[in-house]
């Protein structure tokens, strides 16, 4: 028989091996003290360029994600609960089951950690629980109207709106928004109004213009289907 260990099992200490007899095992094991491996080579951990073991091509190591996972429950549960399926003899079986899930607190994770930059999260309009971030500004009564006013446009025509009417400064809200990263951030303050209506920003390109108020339906019913 050829032995073989990984570079790490060479240089480690007290180590546990299997004792050819079932349900025994050697503690402390050695690489050098208690065998000899006939070769010692990165086998265990797979590395850039490394031969495919089925066609013997250089591997490229790629980043993934796990989006989701599988449990094999065999038939723990469905004996435990009486489930049972009855089999081409006639004979009542219990259930094979196994679990399948994509959890939302693991979506938003592998959502984080492919659409973010320095400031936050950057979310695709397919995933983001909101289309839109309408962030009002200025103290004046003609401000916070006219932001009133657009959030309830873009609510009447099904546009999914996280309205920030906090009192807080502009740069607190403006922090917030990217961080919370909804595709696109809508400010309505005095400087916008005096330049034509609201300001529209794209959370991914940081593309900024003005858009009138009135043109606000038509202008982000645009942006959602060419999405």
């Amino acid at each position: 028989m050829v032995v073989v260990a990984d570079d790490l099992v060479a240089a480690a200490d007290g180590l546990v091996a299997g004792a050819n007899e079932a349900g025994h095992h050697l503690l402390n094991m050695r690489c050098g003290r208690d065998y000899t491996p006939d070769a010692v080579g990165p086998v265990a951990v797979v590395y850039e360029g490394a031969p495919c073991p089925v066609c013997g091509q250089a591997l490229e190591l790629k980043r993934g994600i796990e989006v989701g996972n599988i449990f094999q429950l065999g038939t723990r549960y469905s004996a435990a609960m009486g489930a049972t399926f009855t089999d081409e003899a006639g004979q009542q079986q219990p259930l094979i089951m196994g679990s399948y899930g994509i959890g939302i607190s693991r979506l938003l994770a592998c959502l984080a950690e492919r659409f973010r930059d320095d400031r936050g999260l950057m979310l695709p309009p397919q995933v983001a629980p909101y289309a839109v971030h309408l962030v009002g500004l200025g103290k004046s009564a003609e401000a916070k109207a006219h932001a009133e006013t657009a959030y309830a446009k873009l609510i009447s025509a099904g546009i999914e709106v996280l309205f920030d009417d906090r009192e807080a400064s502009p740069g607190v809200k403006f922090a917030d928004a990217d961080l919370m990263g909804m595709p696109i951030r809508l400010t309505v303050s005095e400087r916008s109004i005096q330049s034509g209506g609201a300001e529209l920003r794209l959370r991914a390109t940081g593309e900024t213009r003005i858009v009138p108020l009135e043109a606000l339906v038509n202008e982000l019913s645009n942006l959602r289907e060419s999405a």
